[in-house]
């Protein structure tokens, strides 16, 4: 098991966390269990799968009209893999070039693989001859907290 689900005092999900960062929780007692793994324990703790905040916690940048870009965010919504060969991905693809005013936005990045990236380099796909697999989009903060 590598992260457990935090849910907010009113069983709302919040987002997920490191077995480590769970047991630090419990420890400063800002979390309970909400499940646990049967028959198995962490020192004194059973092993967390859900912990519930003991407070509300206000989650207003929830109901914000979308997350803000990150390189992580990219690959998260495209699932690890290439916009270009369906290889996995592990950087980030300008589809216009910074280099020629493309910026760091939802729309002009995707996940692409190395060989991908390097090929295409700061030109468009279109002048490479590369193709698209999807056209990228910008995700919602339910889309990106199921990934």
């Amino acid at each position: 098991m590598d992260a457990v689900l935090v849910l907010n005092a009113d069983l709302g999900p919040l987002h997920r966390v490191p077995i480590k960062h769970a047991i630090r929780m419990l420890m400063r007692q800002v979390a309970e269990i909400h499940e646990a793994e049967p028959d198995r324990l962490i020192g004194i703790f059973p092993m967390p799968k859900v912990l519930r905040l003991v407070r509300y916690v206000v989650t207003k940048w929830r109901y914000t009209s979308k997350p803000a870009w990150s390189k992580s965010g990219v690959l998260r919504r495209d699932g690890h893999q290439c916009g270009y060969c369906a290889a996995s991905a592990t950087t980030v693809d300008h589809i216009l070039p910074r280099s020629r005013g493309g910026r760091d936005s939802w729309k002009n990045t995707i996940g692409a693989c190395y060989a991908c990236n390097q090929r295409k380099g700061d030109l468009t796909p279109a002048e490479v001859g590369m193709q698209l697999r999807f056209q990228p989009s910008v995700p919602t903060w339910s889309s990106m907290m199921q990934r």
